[in-house]
């Protein structure tokens, strides 16, 4: 367990949840902690193996009031949404989904990468809209890794998954401040991380780190007090998620898949899906019920 420091508000341990057939661990929302930025949903995904004929169904569901964002280290997923988009995501690329006022979509592994047995490891996370966005009409961009910055020093290599850091700048289509990127960082290497961004935060996925003399091991997220600079060194070879942003004008109501600064909004989101109001995605006939 990592210790409070001067520099570290706080110390989330993400819980561990079977999502039928593999592990995810969600670092937030969590206790006392809604939103880094504003990112308000964080899964780490695996690293699971998948025997042969195995993989991931995610069915059709819907979303309203953020952006999904999937990045992956290992694997290869197919995304379907009610806008027709159908695409693999392989590691390195970004789909970044708004569904603003509101978007279906399925996530599942391709049945020639179910025959060869595969392994899935990444980050989900949602990234809640402004309050005068979430009724933006839903898009999906999906940013190839060939075209996603990288940012390099002496054993530091930072891939800006979106946002701006570093002087780089991801075309990944933002609604808000926001700071995402993926460093890997070689034993004795340091991040610094400056206070331009008001929310900061590390995942760590793999190694362990240095910070104010203390040590972090993997697992953990850990959130910065807002204004200070942070060095962050790699005890041995780690990989880190950096991300924040500006905080949002205000709390979310998150129930399900629905995200809204408006209770009612959450309201009317199941009315519809119950009724059948949310667009279909292509090919997929699969439906779930609204929860509880």
């Amino acid at each position: 367990m990592s210790m409070l420091t001067a520099s570290i508000e706080q110390v989330i341990v993400p819980r561990a949840r079977d999502l039928g057939g593999f592990e995810v661990r969600r670092a937030l929302p969590a206790a006392g902690r809604q939103m880094v930025g504003p990112f308000i949903f964080f899964d780490q995904m695996g690293p699971t193996e998948f025997i042969t004929g195995a993989g991931i169904d995610v069915r059709p569901h819907p979303h309203i009031g953020l952006a999904t964002v999937t990045y992956l280290y290992e694997g290869e997923i197919v995304h379907r949404d009610s806008l027709g988009s159908q695409l693999p995501i392989r590691p390195g690329d970004v789909n970044w989904m708004t569904a603003g006022r509101g978007i279906v979509h399925s996530e599942r592994t391709a049945g020639e990468v179910r025959a060869a047995g595969s392994r899935l490891f990444g980050i989900q996370s949602w990234v809640a809209l402004p309050a005068d966005k979430e009724e933006v009409d839903p898009g999906f961009v999906h940013v190839a890794a060939a075209n996603l910055p990288i940012v390099e020093a002496a054993g530091t290599r930072v891939r800006i998954i979106a946002g701006a850091a570093y002087g780089a700048a991801a075309p990944t289509p933002t609604l808000s401040d926001t700071l995402y990127a993926d460093v890997a960082l070689a034993a004795g290497a340091s991040l610094p991380i400056d206070p331009g961004h008001e929310d900061r935060a590390i995942y760590l996925m793999s190694g362990e780190v240095e910070i104010d003399g203390i040590r972090h091991p993997p697992m953990q997220l850990l959130i910065f007090r807002p204004g200070d600079r942070i060095t962050v060194t790699a005890t041995v070879d780690t990989r880190l998620i950096l991300l924040g942003g500006a905080t949002l004008e205000g709390p979310r109501h998150i129930w399900w898949n629905f995200v809204s600064s408006r209770k009612d909004r959450i309201d009317a989101a199941k009315a519809d899906w119950q009724a059948g109001r949310f667009a279909a995605v292509p090919g997929e006939t699969e439906f779930i019920p609204l929860p509880g």
